[in-house]
């Protein structure tokens, strides 16, 4: 298992900049950002897919410092019920399809989006019970009407292009838990599959360890980052927050850099897990921490792992 990078979090920097200060940290592998929510200050597929210097050049700078390029992520909303934004989320997701095919790599991030409840909403509606029925009908309405015809089709837009969908469960999407990234993959195919982040499981109350089990060889990628409850809040106001992430005292739940939400136990249990079902490929950090400086998170990240990381394939047993 190498240590990666979710390089969206020096884009302020150009490329070589950014990667020559991960490659002091450690780091083995980076996934970099092509367009959505995440931008594409590294990456832009509209320039990289015209100009074939450029590709080279690109590609350079990731294998003169011995990186690997774990994936290209393009998370969108391509279900918006917005035309202007899903039709430019849609366009990122396939000319990062096209890009990852040309740089050889097999992995694409991005969300499962979020319709509204309606052909006449212009808002995403994500919805979370079932009743008054009106949200029964409107949850049925989503998944046949938007969210499975369009990913039947991208599976097999990504498939002809020998690249694998990493959907990541995040709550506002469609896709938000191991129950609703299974139900995706079984009604649009097996080239869908998992970004796994446990930071979005955590506040939701699932184990992000058993979670693993649960979804097997469906984890395509894996984020770290971390999540700290707090419960003084939480167990007042439950988990369900929408207060801006910068009132950290007020909110029940924060994201936080690795090890700070979850002791080395959390950690080697997840590890070990990805390990049994089969996952040894990246574990890419993503910083997301209000707390931490980029930088001071991810050397604190990459601390924290490199001493739960699993780095060898276990041998024969000696009972075996």
């Amino acid at each position: 298992m190498k240590l990666g990078v979710f390089l969206v979090l020096f884009q302020d920097k150009s490329l070589e900049e950014a990667l020559d200060l991960v490659v002091g940290m450690g780091i083995e592998a980076v996934e970099i950002g092509s367009g959505g929510y995440p931008g594409n200050a590294h990456c832009d597929p509209d320039v990289l897919l015209k100009d074939e210097k450029a590709l080279e050049k690109f590609k350079k700078a990731i294998s003169d410092r011995n990186l690997i390029l774990s994936a290209l992520s393009c998370h969108g909303n391509p279900l918006h019920p917005d035309p202007e934004i899903s039709k430019a989320h849609h366009e990122a997701f396939q000319k990062t399809v096209l890009l990852a095919e040309r740089l050889g790599v097999d992995r694409v991030i991005t969300f499962s989006g979020c319709p509204g409840a309606s052909d006449s909403d212009r808002s995403p509606n994500w919805i979370t019970c079932p009743w008054p029925s009106d949200f029964s009908e409107n949850l049925k309405w989503q998944w046949e009407k938007k969210l499975i015809p369009y990913w039947r089709e991208q599976a097999d837009f990504a498939g002809e292009h020998k690249v694998k969908i990493c959907l990541e469960m995040h709550p506002g999407f469609c896709v938000y838990n191991p129950e609703t990234l299974l139900q995706l993959r079984e009604a649009a195919g097996d080239n869908i599959g998992a970004n796994f982040d446990p930071s979005h499981l955590f506040w939701q109350g699932i184990d992000p360890v058993a979670a693993v089990s649960e979804l097997g060889g469906a984890i395509f990628h894996v984020h770290a980052k971390d999540t700290k409850i707090n419960y003084l809040n939480s167990r007042i106001n439950g988990v369900l927050d929408t207060k801006p992430y910068c009132e950290e005292q007020k909110r029940s739940w924060l994201f936080r850099t690795v090890g700070y939400g979850h002791s080395y136990d959390f950690w080697k249990d997840f590890l070990s897990m990805l390990r049994l079902v089969g996952y040894d490929y990246v574990l890419s950090i993503e910083h997301e921490d209000s707390l931490m400086s980029a930088r001071e998170g991810l050397e604190k990240a990459v601390t924290f792992l490199k001493e739960v990381m699993l780095k060898e394939k276990p041998g024969q047993m000696w009972w075996a």
